[in-house]
C-alpha cells in the first residue's frame, strides 16, 4: 500500500511549467462547483440512467448529442489546457515507458492524451472511494483531503479540455485528429447519463449499444459494428468474450499528419536500417535539405530534431548516439527533458533522410496499469475497482478497455520545399536505426502520441 501511495504522489508532481504562468493547483481548474470533502461512505446522489439502444448493423449513425452544449464546451479553457497537458505528459510517459520496456525489439506506440481521456471516462462513473484513486493518479487530488474522504473535480471540464487540445491540431492546415468511442454493455443495461455525455465531451463520435453477450454470434457482431463505424480502420479488435461481462470498452485516436515541407521525391530510396547490431532490412528512406531546428544533446547522447506538421503541431524525432542503446535514453526520459529540448534547438541546415512510417497499436489499459504497478490496476480497474455511479446494475465491471492508436503521416507537405541557403555545407544525417519520437500541440505542450521505430518495414 505504501508503494502505491508514494508512486501516485509522484504522478502528482508535473514539470515542464510556464515560468510566466502564475501558479494555479490543477485541482481548482478542475474543481466541481461547491466543492467540499465528502466521506467515501456516504451515498451519492440516485443515478439518472439511461436506456442503451441496442445493436442495429442497419443503424450505423453515432449517438445523438446536444451541439449548444458541445458548442459552449469549447468556450473559456484555454486557461486549463497547459496545465492539463503537464498532467497528461507526465502519466503518458511514465505508462510509455513501462510499455516500451515490455516490448524493447518492437515498434511502440501511445497516446497520452487518449489514455487520459479514456481512464477520465471511467472516472465518471467510479465510487468515490475508486474515484479518489483515479485523482491521485491523474493528478487532480486537492492535496488537502483527509483519508475518509474525497473532492471531487468536475470530469466533463476535464474531458472537454481533452477536446479542446486536440481541436487545435485540426484547426492547423491538413492536419487532423479523430477519436472515437465504443461501449457495449448486456441487452436491457442502463448507463448513468454522466458517463454517457463523458464519451460525448471525450470524442468526436461515440457509440453506445447493447447486446446478448451469451450467442456465439456477439464478438463477431462487436467487431463487425466496430469496423464499419470506424471506416474500416478499426477490425477484429475485441476477442475472448466473457458472457458474463457487464462493460466492453474501446477508444481509438486516428492521428493523420502532413510535413509542413514537402520531401523530395526523387530523392526517396531503399536505403539499410540497422534494426539491431546484426539485423538490417531495406527501408524507404525520404531527404530533404533545408533549415531544421536541431541539438546535438551530448549529455543524454542524442540527436534531437523538430519537424513541423502545421502552424501547431510539430514532431520531435530523438536518434540515440551511435554505441548508445534506445532503451537507455528512454528509461531517464522525463517531460521536462523533451521541454528543455525543444527550448535549446538551434537552427541550422540539414540534410536530413527519414524513414517512411506510419503506425498503429492496440493498448490494453488494464495491462498499461499492471505495467507501472498491479496495485494501480487493481484499484483503478481490476478487484477493488467500484463502478457504483456506472449503472443501476450491481456490481458493475469493466470487462475490457482497449485503446487503438493509429499515426499516419501523408508524403505530401504543406508549403512548398524551401531553396538551399547558397553556399551553406548541410549537415547530413540519416535516421537509420532504431529512434524515439513525440508528436507535440505546440500550444499547450501536451503530448498527442509518443513512441519508438525499432523496424520501420513493421
Amino acid at each position: 500500500m505504501k508503494r502505491f501511495l508514494v508512486f501516485l504522489l509522484c504522478c502528482c508532481i508535473f514539470t515542464g511549467s510556464k515560468a510566466n504562468r502564475v501558479y494555479v493547483h490543477p485541482f481548482n481548474l478542475f474543481a466541481a462547483e461547491n466543492v467540499s470533502c465528502e466521506t467515501l461512505q456516504t451515498q451519492t446522489k440516485p443515478l439518472e440512467t439511461f436506456a442503451v439502444a441496442p445493436l442495429d448493423m442497419n443503424v450505423l449513425t453515432p449517438d445523438t448529442r446536444d451541439m449548444s452544449q458541445v458548442d459552449t464546451q469549447r468556450q473559456n479553457i484555454t486557461e486549463r489546457t497547459a496545465v492539463l497537458a503537464e498532467l497528461l505528459n507526465s502519466l503518458g510517459l511514465r505508462m510509455y515507458q513501462a510499455l516500451s520496456g515490455k516490448q524493447q525489439s518492437s515498434n511502440t506506440l501511445l497516446s497520452p492524451v487518449n489514455t487520459y481521456g479514456s481512464l477520465f471516462t471511467f472516472y465518471l462513473g467510479a465510487s468515490k472511494k475508486t474515484a479518489s484513486s483515479y485523482q491521485l493518479l491523474l493528478g487532480l487530488s486537492s492535496g488537502t483531503d483527509r483519508e475518509d474522504c474525497v473532492s471531487l473535480v468536475d470530469g466533463h471540464k476535464v474531458l472537454r479540455t481533452l477536446q479542446s487540445i486536440n481541436s487545435l491540431v485540426d484547426d492547423g492546415p491538413k492536419d487532423e485528429i479523430t477519436t472515437l468511442v465504443w461501449a457495449f454493455t448486456p441487452a436491457h443495461t442502463q448507463l448513468s447519463g454522466d458517463f454517457v455525455h463523458g464519451t460525448q465531451d471525450f470524442s468526436d463520435s461515440s457509440f453506445i449499444r447493447s447486446l446478448d453477450f451469451n450467442t456465439e454470434e456477439a464478438e463477431q457482431q462487436v467487431n463487425s459494428f466496430v469496423g464499419k463505424t470506424s471506416g474500416g480502420k478499426v477490425k477484429s479488435i475485441f476477442t475472448e468474450l466473457n458472457t458474463t461481462s457487464n462493460l466492453l470498452f474501446l477508444s481509438s485516436f486516428n492521428f493523420q499528419g502532413n510535413w509542413k515541407t514537402v520531401f523530395q521525391p526523387e530523392k526517396t530510396s531503399q536505403q539499410e536500417f540497422y534494426v539491431d547490431e546484426t539485423t538490417t532490412v531495406m527501408a524507404p528512406l525520404m531527404t530533404h535539405t533545408g533549415p531544421y531546428h536541431y541539438l546535438n544533446d551530448k549529455v543524454r547522447r542524442c540527436t534531437v530534431v523538430k519537424l513541423s506538421l502545421s502552424k501547431r503541431s510539430y514532431m520531435l524525432l530523438v536518434l540515440p548516439h551511435e554505441g548508445t542503446g534506445l532503451r537507455e535514453i528512454e528509461s531517464k526520459l522525463r517531460t521536462d527533458d523533451i521541454s528543455s529540448w525543444n527550448e535549446n534547438l538551434q537552427e541550422g541546415l540539414l540534410e536530413l533522410s527519414i524513414p517512411k512510417f506510419s503506425m498503429s497499436a492496440v493498448n490494453n489499459l488494464r495491462d498499461l496499469l499492471i505495467n507501472m504497478d498491479p496495485e494501480i490496476e487493481a484499484k483503478l480497474l481490476g478487484a477493488q475497482a467500484e463502478f457504483s455511479q456506472l449503472s443501476n446494475t450491481k456490481p458493475f465491471t469493466v470487462d475490457k478497455a482497449l485503446n487503438k492508436v493509429m499515426f499516419v503521416m501523408s508524403d505530401e507537405g504543406n508549403e512548398a520545399q524551401a531553396k538551399t541557403q547558397e553556399g551553406g555545407i548541410p549537415l547530413k544525417l540519416t535516421i537509420n536505426r532504431p529512434f524515439f519520437f513525440s508528436i507535440v500541440e505546440g500550444d499547450s505542450g501536451a503530448i498527442l502520441m509518443v513512441g519508438k521505430v525499432t523496424n520501420p518495414t513493421l
